[in-house]
């Protein structure tokens, strides 16, 4: 441990919740009562794929082996969308009215498809590259007045962007502890024993640390020992991401109104239909679970999980695709106008593709969480459109919320 990552870490004058001995997941509390999941489907996904516009005359020639069969198990939607076979454990939230997507969305990132910068663009939610430092959920948070560190989560391994910024955030990980051994302590005192700046403040970390109880952890809103060692078994034990999501929706029954975790494993150059089978499992068990964890207050939550960039039209010689423009984003949650496929169809031909290879975007994926955090949180559209997502015009309403 160096002197960057113990700054880093906001042990000194933060909340326990938000220190390095217990943290790696974002939540945050405020003065709503409405809820906000953001899940990133980090490496690309295909959107073409996991919600099929088979009604599209072109679709099947784009795809030999990743088209739209009746037999392959996919679920039709509304008579020209199908569900992937992968999510069809979704299908009873569809017909409820809790499952969304928005289709043919993109971030303002073109042409270059790389994985890190549209990932950066996508949780930063500016217009270009290199915009800024914070993410436009942070940026949302610091708009809200009496907003604590467990207002905003930042859960999982991932450093998330996305919640980076004024606005105070308590992160947690499923293998994060909330115990320091002797050696590490020691480590501490031995580091900071002569340091001007750090020695009084290592010291009464250390004292707050060794000084905990049962109770303190309840009021800081950090799982007992005893639940995060079982968290911590789990992740071991494979099974991660429903405790992501079991612990996203305990924090989200409490003081948490907004919470945000990464899916990896999109990116399917080859044999695609093997390499969604896990990340699309992931999905679904994750939504399930946070829809089964927040019981009543599932009413009032949407989660909205969006990927870097689509994939292109066009299969591969790999039975997979590559890198695109235009994706899908979906959504879930009691507080949906659920049941619907939203967005402009660009469709498929050949002529009506983006450089004669991507779906072309006909929507800002940003306009969507936009939309969605005015009709949850209320907030005005011209600080959507100037401080959380910089030069962005939201355009007409979608009626995602109910």
């Amino acid at each position: 441990m160096d002197r960057r990552r113990f700054l880093k870490t906001g042990l000194i004058g933060c909340s326990l919740a938000a220190s390095p001995f217990v943290t790696p997941v974002s939540f945050a509390s405020a003065p709503w009562d409405t809820r906000l999941v953001v899940i990133l489907l980090r490496g690309g996904m295909d959107g073409l794929d996991v919600v099929q516009p088979y009604g599209d005359p072109a679709f099947n020639g784009l795809r030999k082996s990743l088209k739209f069969s009746r037999d392959s198990g996919a679920q039709d939607l509304d008579g020209f969308y199908a569900l992937h076979q992968g999510l069809s454990g979704l299908m009873p939230l569809w017909q409820a009215g809790e499952l969304s997507f928005a289709h043919a969305a993109s971030t303002p990132y073109r042409n270059k498809r790389s994985h890190f910068d549209g990932q950066d663009l996508l949780e930063a939610g500016t217009a270009v590259l290199g915009g800024g430092k914070s993410g436009w959920l942070n940026r949302m948070l610091a708009q809200v007045p009496g907003v604590t560190a467990q207002t905003g989560y930042a859960i999982g391994r991932d450093e998330l962007l996305l919640m980076k910024g004024k606005a105070p955030v308590a992160d947690w990980s499923p293998d994060a502890s909330l115990t320091l051994s002797s050696q590490a302590k020691r480590l501490l005192e031995v580091m900071y024993h002569d340091d001007p700046l750090f020695c009084e403040a290592t010291a009464e970390a250390l004292e707050i640390v060794d000084s905990l109880s049962p109770e303190d952890l309840e009021n800081t809103g950090v799982p007992e020992q005893s639940e995060m060692d079982m968290m911590m078994q789990s992740a071991k034990n494979g099974g991660n991401h429903l405790k992501i999501a079991e612990f996203a929706a305990n924090r989200l029954r409490a003081d948490t109104r907004v919470a945000a975790f990464s899916i990896g494993g999109w990116d399917s150059h080859s044999r695609q239909e093997v390499v969604l089978e896990r990340p699309l499992t992931q999905l679904q068990g994750t939504i399930l679970t946070l829809k089964a964890g927040l019981g009543p207050e599932w009413g009032k939550t949407v989660v909205m999980a969006m990927t870097e960039f689509g994939r292109t039209a066009r299969e591969n010689g790999s039975r997979g695709t590559d890198h695109g423009t235009g994706g899908a984003v979906v959504m879930a949650g009691g507080a949906l106008r659920g049941g619907q496929v939203v967005g402009d169809w660009p469709g498929l031909g050949t002529g009506d593709l983006l450089d004669g290879r991507d779906l072309r975007p006909t929507a800002d994926v940003r306009a969507y969480a936009a939309h969605v955090m005015r009709g949850l949180f209320g907030l005005d559209r011209a600080v959507l459109e100037g401080a959380i997502f910089p030069q962005l015009d939201m355009g007409v309403d979608p009626r995602i919320l109910a």
